[in-house]
């Protein structure tokens, strides 16, 4: 798994005071773990995807075939922005496909002892200027209003502090000294003059990029130029040795921003991709240098994201139907064949559509569309795809902190392979800690596509005992009272759940080419942008949406499916 740290014996004295003696599974000579915690794999049904993959779901006769003028096939955040364009411009003759029982893809929620938290994305960073349709949004759901000319974000909704935190262990590893929390997630406690003077020249070459390069969010909307194909060509991991950067905190903190932003390492993304990150959105600060320059601030709820997608799915009805695999797309020249495997209802149907709005993944449509556009089929094969582990870890009690900074909305353990967790309940007003929610989240990709394809199938062979075991050890070092406190983990596992931004992937000519209507398809997913973001998957939905109003004219207006 990456940076496998070493099971030392004060490590399992520590991890055995704590009660359980959780490690890692597949390291050779570890304990398997005495850990009895109820709980189970939660969320995506693997099964029908791999249904869908194998072939093995019946097709439906032409009998009984249905019409809508519109079917959007995906009901992630760019099906739902696309629905609502449709609505917005009048359009009521849609019906939106979902192969889950529910809304949201990657932005969906969970709960656990009456706690709402999240099964995925988490927060959505203040967008930019650019971003005016995610603006446009949050106006609509009375996040935000204008005062003034400016944009005023409600309190309610903005990350509460303490916002980030991070766990530093000990050297040495003992019920003494095990180890404290620190302020932020670049901590710079005993750092050398080095390592300072690489953060500055990074901070300077990073606002040298923002203001002689395009980078803007959502990537639609910059200007790509030979200066970003140039960042383009070569890993992030390359660019940065390049530019003589080898200090490890810095290259630590670089790496935990990919595998966040984009579920891979610093080796497998993309220099334009590593650069994007920051320059996209407020650059790259050193800690204690900018003290005029605000904690960068998040949008966030108990339930993360699905607290945006749930919204966006209120009033569809019978227009969204959920548990259906979409098993075949045939476009002619006056319409679309769809062919759908009724999960809920066991049965295929057949309907008719003369637009598609199509928001899954690449690699998925690919599988379904009978004649793929010349540009899906180029563009497929050089698609890489990051697995995640998402575990949301229902606590009954408190735990006992560490010394530090007080526990923070986002805590992050140094050296960690996994990316830290979130308490769901720290956007709540209680005036005493309580029972809790922490939502671990765990990027898969790697480093490079053999490590990534070794994590996946991990993922998806693996027992859930095994992944338990594994986010209970990597949080043990920080909280070794976790396993007295801990009433249940429930788990959920994508196997795909991002685009990883690979070397050559942001300017492929092939890619942008299906942003563009392609006959009666339109493409519209976060894929399009190499980049699998809140931002990129609403503006893309939006858009398609509005292309395909503008293609019907606006002439399907109050008509239900039929």
């Amino acid at each position: 798994m990456g940076s496998r740290p070493p099971v030392s014996a004060a490590r399992r004295a520590l991890l055995a005071a704590g009660g359980a003696l959780a490690t890692w599974p597949w390291l050779a000579g570890c304990e398997r773990a005495p850990v009895e915690v109820a709980g189970g794999w939660v969320g995506a049904d693997a099964g029908r995807g791999h249904a869908l993959r194998d072939g093995r779901l019946p097709r439906a006769d032409a009998d009984g075939t249905r019409r809508c003028s519109v079917a959007i096939v995906g009901a992630g955040v760019a099906g739902l922005a696309a629905a609502r364009s449709l609505r917005h411009a009048g359009i009521d003759d849609f019906r939106v496909f979902e192969l889950e029982d529910a809304a949201g893809g990657n932005a969906r929620a969970h709960a656990m002892g009456g706690m709402r938290c999240p099964l995925g994305a988490h927060y959505l960073p203040l967008p930019g200027p650019e971003a005016r349709e995610v603006i446009e949004l949050l106006h609509e759901l009375g996040v935000a209003r204008s005062e003034a000319g400016r944009t005023i974000y409600d309190e309610r909704h903005l990350c509460h502090a303490p916002q980030e935190r991070m766990f530093v262990p000990s050297a040495q590893v003992d019920a003494i000294a095990p180890g404290r929390w620190h302020e932020g997630l670049l901590p710079l406690d005993g750092a050398g003059v080095g390592t300072l003077a690489q953060m500055q020249r990074f901070a300077a070459e990073v606002g040298t990029l923002q203001r002689t390069l395009s980078f803007a969010m959502p990537t639609l909307r910059s200007r790509w130029s030979t200066g970003l194909a140039a960042l383009d060509a070569v890993s992030f991991a390359a660019w940065l040795n390049e530019q003589g950067y080898d200090d490890a905190r810095l290259l630590a903190y670089l790496d935990y921003g990919c595998r966040d932003d984009y579920g891979a390492g610093l080796g497998l993304v993309s220099a334009w991709a590593g650069i994007h990150y920051f320059a996209s959105r407020h650059g790259f600060h050193v800690p204690g240098e900018d003290a005029a320059e605000p904690a960068d601030a998040v949008l966030t709820w108990p339930e993360g994201n699905a607290w945006l997608t749930e919204r966006l799915a209120r009033g569809l009805d019978e227009r969204l139907q959920t548990a259906a695999v979409l098993t075949r797309i045939t476009p002619s020249r006056h319409e679309v064949a769809l062919e759908v495997w009724n999960a809920r209802a066991a049965r295929p149907e057949r309907w008719l559509a003369r637009r598609v709005v199509v928001c899954v993944p690449l690699f998925v449509a690919s599988r379904l569309i009978d004649a793929r556009p010349a540009a899906l089929a180029d563009v497929v094969p050089r698609l890489t795809y990051a697995p995640w582990l998402v575990s949301n870890l229902q606590l009954h009690a408190p735990l006992i902190d560490r010394p530090g900074p007080p526990p923070a909305w986002d805590n992050v353990i140094a050296g960690s392979p996994a990316l830290g967790y979130v308490d769901a309940m720290h956007q709540s007003l209680r005036p005493v800690p309580g029972p809790t929610v922490l939502t671990h989240y765990w990027a898969l990709g790697g480093q490079s596509r053999a490590e990534l394809k070794a994590q996946r199938a991990r993922l998806l062979t693996a027992p859930w005992t095994a992944w338990r075991d594994a986010v209970l050890a990597d949080l043990l070092p920080a909280h070794p009272d976790l396993p007295q406190r801990l009433a249940r983990v429930d788990s959920m596992r994508y196997g795909h759940a991002m685009i990883v931004p690979t070397p050559g992937l942001r300017g492929d000519a092939a890619l942008a080419a299906l942003g563009t209507a392609q006959g009666r398809l339109h493409f519209a997913h976060a894929d399009l942008s190499a980049s699998s973001v809140f931002e990129e998957a609403y503006t893309r939905g939006t858009l398609a949406g509005q292309a395909v109003a503008q293609a019907l004219g606006g002439t399907e207006t109050s008509r239900r499916p039929t």
